[in-house]
């Protein structure tokens, strides 16, 4: 810690880009390779065109970067959208004209997060209980998977249009029957690079990103086999020139079909903004400077880059984190590398885009169901059940709700059981929004009594009380004897806090818990008041 504290932060604009130009042009460079096929392969999975894609994270990276509120964040495509932008797309009805469509709800999703950003909604994030956003993300993986299976194997786009999550699972091996053996081949070999990459442990190879390796394959292996004259048309990637596809392409038509242009625009704006406000607080964790980054202040940056975006026609953008992650993997000092990978793409775009139309569609669904199978990993269930049964069935509901109806539906699903749950145990209705705390000050020591409960969906309420103290004083936050539960997202964001508060110079001691029953062995697992249990078992 006290080493942190020691380091010079890096400078910021041009001072850190005289100082910082080396590494951050590198990281710059190694993401770019990262984001050119995933931005490809996302927009494509939207039924939206693939150039959509990578004009998305060109703005994100040349021109938010200078308005961007984190500064090694990268901007661009999310796989986590393909569910929502490919509904859209499907309800106003397909091809082109649903495309555009599409595009006019997002340019009003973008306004709205501008909206989000400026009165401050950014801290809403903490609301969201992590089992409900833990079970929209793998449901979110499992709708990939499910939608590029029948891409991966070449089948004609006939055999799986219009189904649902469910019914593309269920006709998987009607897809396997169908599949095109030398399309295929490629697929399932860019699947195996893709799935086995994080495995090399070599220091040079290892740093190549997966994504890169693939195409290293599978564009020599399609001109190897012809593809260009001997497979049909969906088998390669249809990108077209920049130059010809920027105009505005938003029309806003879906306005007249009320219900479901306000369904979508509430949806891009929610799950964007989540995702986007989840990932700055995961690259504040990760960040060497411990530099904090303004939400809000990324969140208006966010929208006002989806706006631009999305009246281009192009795919809505969030600060995305597999790209971050790998900005900072490789060094990343400052806004600028975020700068130099929209430079990059940019340039490749103008002067080597006929290279992308030689890419199999068959490798770029093998990245999307790698990314599919990191989001929807056992793991993830493994984890949940590790937490606590409770939290395993908010993953599971949100999860089965999510796939049946759509993300609106099943975060609200897993919302609504984690409320039924905390009642049963004995929560009062007036608490479960209103935080009730008593602070105490005697100097340098501030104690904060927490009453009732402490759960996801009042921790905002708490997080005014602490958020309060300024910093390097002495802080206990006592969980009373009349606290009937404590949940898993309290324990967690408390946790955080508690990281940050200490590496800031203060201390943070957490007491109470120790008189509560934890609901499992796991440090994030719910706590609740012994004598609320009925004959010995947990509700």
């Amino acid at each position: 810690m006290n080493n942190i504290e020691k380091q010079a932060l890096p400078k910021d604009w041009l001072e850190g880009l005289k100082e910082n130009l080396t590494t951050d042009l590198t990281s710059g460079f190694i993401v770019f390779l990262l984001a050119l096929p995933l931005s490809l392969g996302i927009a494509q999975a939207s039924g939206i065109p693939p150039i959509m894609g990578v004009i998305s994270a060109i703005i994100g990276g040349v021109i938010i970067t200078f308005i961007t509120g984190c500064k090694l964040a990268i901007k661009g495509p999310a796989a986590g959208l393909i569910v929502i932008v490919a509904g859209a797309v499907t309800e106003f009805g397909g091809g082109t004209e649903g495309w555009k469509m599409a595009a006019g709800v997002m340019v009003v999703a973008g306004v709205l997060q501008i909206l989000f950003g400026v009165i401050k909604l950014g801290r809403y994030v903490d609301f969201f209980p992590l089992s409900a956003i833990h079970g929209m993300l793998a449901a979110i993986g499992l709708i990939i998977i499910a939608k590029q299976i029948p891409v991966l194997l070449n089948d004609n786009p006939v055999l799986s249009k219009g189904e649902s999550p469910f019914e593309l699972f269920y006709d998987i091996p009607m897809f396997v029957s169908n599949l095109d053996s030398r399309a295929s081949f490629i697929g399932v070999i860019s699947l195996l690079i893709m799935l086995g990459w994080p495995l090399i442990k070599h220091k040079i190879i290892s740093k190549i990103p997966a994504p890169l390796a693939v195409l290293l394959f599978a564009i020599p292996a399609g001109i190897y086999m012809n593809f260009s004259t001997t497979e049909p048309d969906y088998a390669l990637v249809k990108v077209g020139s920049i130059i010809d596809s920027l105009s505005i392409n938003a029309n806003f038509k879906g306005m007249s079909e009320t219900g479901i242009f306000i369904k979508y625009v509430i949806m891009f704006a929610l799950v964007g903004s989540l995702e986007s406000l989840l990932t700055v607080k995961a690259i504040d964790l990760l960040d060497s400077y411990k530099r904090k980054s303004n939400p809000n202040k990324d969140l208006i940056a966010v929208g006002i880059g989806n706006t631009i975006a999305a009246f281009l026609g192009g795919y809505p953008m969030i600060s995305e984190v597999a790209r971050s992650s790998a900005n900072i993997k490789n060094g990343a000092k400052t806004r600028w590398a975020n700068f130099f990978h929209g430079g990059f793409l940019l340039l490749f775009v103008l002067a080597a885009y006929p290279v992308l139309e030689m890419i199999p569609n068959a490798a770029l669904a093998a990245m999307l169901i790698a990314v599919g199978i990191n989001l929807a990993h056992p793991k993830e269930f493994v984890h949940m059940f590790k937490i606590g049964k409770d939290q395993l069935a908010i993953f599971l509901t949100t999860i089965i709700f999510t796939l049946a109806e759509d993300l609106l539906i099943g975060i609200a699903a897993g919302i609504i059981l984690k409320f039924i749950f905390h009642l049963a145990r004995g929560v009062r209705f007036n608490s479960l929004f209103k935080s009730l705390v008593e602070t105490t000050v005697e100097g340098d020591n501030i104690t904060l009594t927490i009453k009732n409960s402490a759960i996801f969906s009042n921790f905002l309420g708490f997080k005014k009380h602490i958020e309060a103290i300024p910093s390097k004083k002495n802080i206990t936050v006592n969980f009373s004897d009349n606290v009937k539960v404590v949940d898993h997202s309290f324990l967690d964001d408390l946790y955080r806090f508690q990281q940050d508060y200490i590496q800031e110079g203060g201390d943070l001691t957490i007491e109470g818990l120790e008189r509560m029953t934890p609901l499992s062995k796991h440090k994030l697992a719910v706590h609740k008041k012994y004598k609320d249990e009925i004959k010995g078992k947990s509700i």
